[in-house]
């Protein structure tokens, strides 16, 4: 059965916390219009304060997204990796593994805060999102709401 993933991470630091650059940080898309012929490859999609937000994309080898992929009995298990376990922000227990049917697809968010190991330079975030369809689909799949939806942001202070 065919799998669609496309990752996208969103990247910024303190000063896209408030005002102007928040709201351009807000405003950037979870979803993207994959390119064609993507299997068995997945389209990663990034966005950096630094360049104004504007995305840059590549084709990725499955194995090099940081979400785990199973089939088993017609249906498709979704549980996105957590890397780096200390950049996450405090939040309760991770949820369960989403099992799409044909026909279905998963939007995942994670996000994470980081610091420099002695503390001079300012925090640093990213946004991942993780849109996986399971089963032909067409180019704009990923514009359109999802079959399930998993919030795991946590607060970033």
């Amino acid at each position: 059965m065919e799998i669609a993933v496309q990752w996208i991470r969103t990247s910024w630091t303190k000063q896209s916390r408030g005002g102007e650059q928040a709201a351009r940080r807000n405003a950037v898309p979870v979803g993207f219009t994959l390119p064609h012929a993507l299997a068995p490859f997945a389209h990663r999609v990034r966005m950096h304060e630094r360049d104004g937000f504007a995305p840059y994309d590549v084709q990725e080898e499955l194995s090099r997204v940081n979400v785990q992929l199973r089939e088993a009995d017609g249906r498709l298990r979704v549980q996105p990796r957590i890397e780096p376990l200390c950049g996450l922000p405090p939040r309760t227990r991770r949820p369960p593994a989403v099992r799409l049917a044909p026909g279905q697809w998963v939007r995942w968010q994670l996000n994470y805060r980081f610091s420099s190991a002695s503390g001079m330079q300012d925090w640093s975030y990213w946004l991942d999102t993780f849109n996986v369809a399971y089963g032909p689909v067409n180019d704009d799949v990923f514009l359109s709401p999802p079959t399930v939806y998993v919030d795991e942001r946590g607060p970033l202070r």
